[in-house]
């Protein structure tokens, strides 16, 4: 089997490429720098960030999955809303491999990187199917083209024989005058026990900070919110700085 050197002379990589997707030693996110003392307002100021220097699809991110057995699949989604104090919401085909592993296992991990910002957040929780009237409502506010898109998406047979197949169903439901969202599409809300907010530093020095929420089954007693390691937060939520 080759292997490549992503190091060898003939790669693009180089470490002053990376270091222009890093934060200078003067621009460390620390504890003091948190917007709020639980998540959601930390990150909606981080992508609002993003959002402001007009990047497109900055709402992207990486969903993981995975069976009861524990075999693991990723793709990338876009992120539908953020409810506060309840989690973050995206649609898709029930059917799909993400959907099928979510009935099996109702946790799920979402991931977002933002280079021009040198910033990424992970977020760990368990998922829930939203209702049929707030998946419907999403279904009908997305332009035409995308709720063709959408009913195409689930009418199709997941292995085709040429795109040609995706191009005559687009056809025959173009020329409806309304389309109904199909019952196999629809939103989940991943309601997080866990976020964490990295911020990657040139010399990778990087910085980490972790929300955890208080869960019922936790030993809060054996919990030490110091102030010092550990702090309270809001809503339940607790904070501290992991190492690199």
């Amino acid at each position: 089997m080759e292997t490549t050197d992503i190091h060898s002379k003939s790669s693009t990589f180089t470490f002053e490429n990376v270091r222009k997707f890093s934060k200078k030693t003067d621009e460390y996110f620390d504890i003091d720098h948190l917007v709020s003392r639980e998540p959601y307002s930390q990150f909606k100021k981080w992508l609002d960030d993003v959002e402001n220097q007009q990047i497109d699809e900055a709402r992207i991110f990486t969903l993981a999955t995975t069976t009861k057995s524990g075999i693991p699949s990723c793709r990338p989604l876009r992120l539908a809303s953020i409810i506060d104090g309840e989690g973050f919401t995206f649609f898709t085909n029930y059917d799909s491999r993400k959907g099928k592993e979510l009935e099996e296992n109702p946790y799920a991990a979402m991931s977002f990187w933002w280079p021009s910002t040198a910033r990424a957040i992970r977020i760990e929780g368990q998922v829930t199917k939203l209702s049929s009237a707030k998946s419907d409502d999403y279904f009908y506010s997305l332009p035409r083209e995308m709720q063709v898109g959408t009913v195409v998406n689930v009418q199709c047979k997941r292995i085709i024989q040429n795109r040609q197949q995706l191009l005559d169903l687009k056809n025959k439901y173009s020329g409806q005058s309304q389309l109904q969202r199909p019952d196999r599409w629809g939103g989940y809300l991943l309601v997080p026990h866990t976020l964490e907010f990295f911020q990657r530093q040139h010399d990778w020095v990087s910085d980490r900070i972790r929300f955890r929420r208080l869960l019922k089954n936790d030993n809060v007693s054996s919990l030490v919110i110091d102030g010092s390691t550990t702090h309270q937060g809001d809503d339940d939520w607790v904070f501290e700085r992991l190492a690199p």
